[in-house]
C-alpha cells in the first residue's frame, strides 16, 4: 500500500521559514524570510488536509487551485506545481510575498480552525515560482498567433501588468503607458525591499517586454498625452491608474514642514535605498528618517511599511500612532509583529489632535476609547476629553489611506463616469465602462485594495475585452 504523502498537519507542525534576526534584519533592506529547502517546502505542503471543500481556495481572491499546487509539491512534481499555480495568478511569487494570508488563504485554512496551525501557503507558493525561475521554468510570452487589434493600458501596476501578460498571450498587442520611470506601480515604488526585493519585480517587467509588450514610460497621461489621443491610437483602453491621492490631515499646525506623505516618503526610500537613485528630498533629509524621531498616523499595511522603513533609515525612535485597538486594525498582524520585533512603539487607541513647531516638533496627541458600533459594524472611536499630550516629532508621515485622483478633470473628459467617491464606473466583473472601448480595473474602480485584487480585475477585464474584440471582427466580417 502506498504512503500518504498528505495530512502530515497530526504529526508534523507548523513552521515558517526562518526569519534573520530583529538586530540584524533593521540595518538593511533586504528580505526578511529566508527561502524554504526543498524537503522543508515538501514537508509543509505535506501537512494539507487535502479537504472536499477548501476554503483556502474560496477566500483567495484569485481561486488559485492551493491544494491541488501543494499536494504536487509535497510529492516532488515541482514543475507541474509551478504549471497550476501560474495559471490562476500571473505573479505567484509576488503574492507569496505579500498578499496578507493571515486574511486570506491562511486565516481561512481548515486545520486552522482545527487547531493544528494553517498551512504555509504564502511560503510555499514563493518557493514553487523562485524555483521555477532559477530551473528556467518561465518563458517569455509567446501568443500561438498574433492579432491585429491593440489595447493601450493606463497604468502599470499589478492589474495593469496582469492584463499586458493575458492580453499578449492572445496575441493582442499591448501598450502600457505610465507616469513613473519604471514599471511596477506600488510594486516598484511603494512596498519596501524588505518585504518585496524590487529585482522579483524587476524580472516580471523584463519577462514583458520580451513577451512584446511595449511600454511607454514617464507618461503623464493628460499632459504627455490626451486620453483621446490614446483612445484613437488602439482598439480598447484600460484604465488602470490605482489611487495615489493621499487622505489629508487636519488640525491646527497641519501645514508644518517635516509633515510628510506616505507614498511620497516611500517612494523616496525605494529610489534611494533599492534602486540607488539620486533623489534631492532624500539625501536632504526632508524625506529620510536618519537620527530623528518619527511618528507615522495610520494602521493600514502603509503604515506598517513606513515604521519599519524609519527603523531601517536610522530613525532615534518610531511610534505609529492608531486610533483604533490593536485587534481592530486594518494592517496584517504579521506584519505588526514584525515591527515590534525591530523596535516600533504602537500607541493604540490614539489619534493627531494638532501639531507643533515650524519645522514639527511635535504631535499634538488624544487618547481614545472605543464606542458604540459605527455603520459598518465596527465600533466607533471617542475621544477621551482632557487626555490631550504631545509626542516629540521631528518628522511625521501620514499613511491614512489613499483616494483616487480627479481623472475626468485630469483628463479633459468629462464624460467618464465616476461614482461619489471619485473611482470610475465601471463592471466589477468586467471592467467596461459607459464608454466605447474604455475598461477600468483595479483600485481605481474598488478603492485602495489588495494586489491580488487587481490582479484577478486585470485578468476578468481581459476575458471580456478579447470578447468584445472577437465580437467586432465577427461584425466586421459579415
Amino acid at each position: 500500500m502506498a504512503k500518504q504523502p498528505m495530512l502530515k498537519f497530526v504529526s508534523v507542525g507548523r513552521e515558517m521559514p526562518v526569519k534573520r534576526e530583529a538586530a540584524e534584519r533593521r540595518t538593511d533592506f533586504d528580505e526578511i524570510y529566508a527561502e524554504y529547502a526543498d524537503a522543508k517546502a515538501k514537508e509543509q505542503a505535506a501537512r494539507c488536509s487535502q479537504c472536499g471543500v477548501p476554503y483556502c481556495q474560496s477566500h483567495c481572491p484569485l481561486h488559485n487551485n492551493i491544494p491541488d499546487w501543494l499536494r504536487l509539491t509535497a510529492t516532488g512534481r515541482l514543475q507541474e506545481a509551478y504549471e497550476v499555480s501560474q495559471a490562476t495568478n500571473t505573479f505567484p511569487e509576488i503574492c507569496g510575498r505579500i498578499c496578507p494570508q493571515d486574511r486570506l488563504c491562511e486565516g481561512n485554512c481548515v486545520i486552522e480552525q482545527s487547531g493544528h496551525g494553517t498551512v504555509t501557503i504564502g511560503s510555499v507558493e514563493k518557493y514553487i515560482t523562485d524555483t521555477a525561475w532559477e530551473e528556467g521554468w518561465v518563458k517569455p510570452v509567446t501568443p500561438a498567433q498574433e492579432r491585429s487589434e491593440s489595447v493601450g493600458i493606463i497604468g502599470a501596476g499589478p492589474g495593469g501588468l496582469a492584463a499586458a501578460d493575458m492580453l499578449r498571450r492572445a496575441g493582442v498587442q499591448v501598450t502600457v503607458y505610465d507616469r513613473y520611470d519604471r514599471s511596477g506601480g506600488l510594486l516598484t515604488y511603494g512596498i519596501p525591499g524588505f518585504k518585496l526585493e524590487k529585482d522579483i519585480v524587476m524580472r516580471r517587467n523584463k519577462q514583458l517586454e520580451e513577451g512584446g509588450v511595449r511600454f511607454v514610460m514617464n507618461c503623464n497621461v493628460g499632459e504627455d498625452l490626451s486620453f483621446e489621443e490614446i483612445r484613437a491610437q488602439h482598439d480598447a483602453v484600460i484604465i488602470a491608474t490605482g489611487v495615489y491621492k493621499s487622505r489629508e490631515l487636519g488640525g491646527p499646525g497641519a501645514g508644518a514642514k517635516g509633515i510628510v506623505k506616505a507614498i511620497d516618503y516611500l517612494t523616496a526610500s525605494n529610489r534611494a535605498s533599492n534602486f540607488g537613485d539620486s533623489v534631492p528630498e532624500f539625501e536632504s533629509g526632508e524625506l529620510n528618517a536618519k537620527g530623528k524621531k518619527v511618528v507615522v498616523i495610520g494602521g493600514g499595511d502603509t503604515a506598517m511599511d513606513c515604521v519599519r522603513t524609519a527603523i531601517r533609515q536610522g530613525a532615534t525612535s518610531v511610534k505609529c500612532l492608531y486610533r483604533r485597538d490593536r485587534a481592530n486594525m486594518p494592517g496584517s498582524q504579521r506584519e505588526t509583529q514584525n515591527a515590534e520585533e525591530e523596535g516600533v512603539v504602537f500607541e493604540w487607541l490614539t489619534a493627531p489632535k494638532g501639531f507643533k513647531g515650524e519645522p514639527v516638533n511635535a504631535v499634538v496627541v488624544e487618547k481614545m476609547r472605543l464606542g458604540a458600533p459605527d455603520a459598518t459594524g465596527r465600533q466607533r472611536p471617542e475621544v477621551i476629553e482632557g487626555s490631550d499630550y504631545d509626542e516629540p516629532a521631528d518628522l511625521v508621515i501620514k499613511a491614512l489611506g489613499f483616494e483616487p485622483e480627479e481623472l475626468p478633470t485630469l483628463w479633459g473628459c468629462p464624460e467618464l463616469e465616476v461614482t461619489r467617491w471619485g473611482t470610475i464606473k465601471a463592471e466589477f466583473t468586467s471592467g467596461r465602462t459607459a464608454l466605447p472601448g474604455v475598461y477600468a480595473i483595479g483600485d481605481i474602480v474598488r478603492g485602495a485594495s489588495l494586489v491580488v485584487w487587481a490582479i484577478r480585475d486585470g485578468r476578468d477585464c481581459v476575458e471580456a475585452v478579447l470578447q468584445d474584440l472577437n465580437s467586432k471582427g465577427a461584425v466586421a466580417a459579415e
